[in-house]
């Protein structure tokens, strides 16, 4: 928090006003789950800060970013500017007693756009499984 005063500072000395930059969001960006069944559920909120609709994918990933076979819903879908929706992902255990894994939001360009930036925000999130 002190690093961002001083650049504020910083800025404000060089003439440059810092401005508020929109981002795409995801809620929460952590979570524990305990669970007594094979598989624990997450709900996130992916977030569009942005005026107009963006298109968005939700994937999930092992702490080395290789694919998990979640079900994921929905996994795709329009997300309308200024406005978060949930979506619902079950992440197996795969036999094992806790689990982490990356719950990533990533939102993807509409064909012809000038801008072709495909954003990725990810969240961790660490599964307990009970017996």
């Amino acid at each position: 928090m002190k690093r961002l005063g001083i650049l504020v500072a910083a800025m404000a000395a060089g003439g440059i006003a810092p401005l508020p930059v929109a981002a795409q969001s995801m809620t929460p960006m952590r979570g524990e789950v305990s669970s007594f069944t094979d598989a624990f559920a997450v709900r996130i909120f992916p977030g569009n800060p942005y005026d107009k609709r963006i298109r968005v994918e939700v994937h999930v990933y092992d702490q080395d970013f290789q694919p998990v076979d979640a079900e994921i819903s929905p996994a795709a879908f329009l997300l309308a500017g200024q406005a978060s929706r949930p979506v619902l992902v079950v992440v197996p255990f795969d036999g094992a007693a806790d689990r982490k894994v990356r719950i990533c939001t990533e939102s993807i360009p509409f064909p012809g756009e000038q801008t072709q930036i495909r954003a990725q925000i990810c969240g961790k999130f660490f599964g307990h499984r009970r017996s």
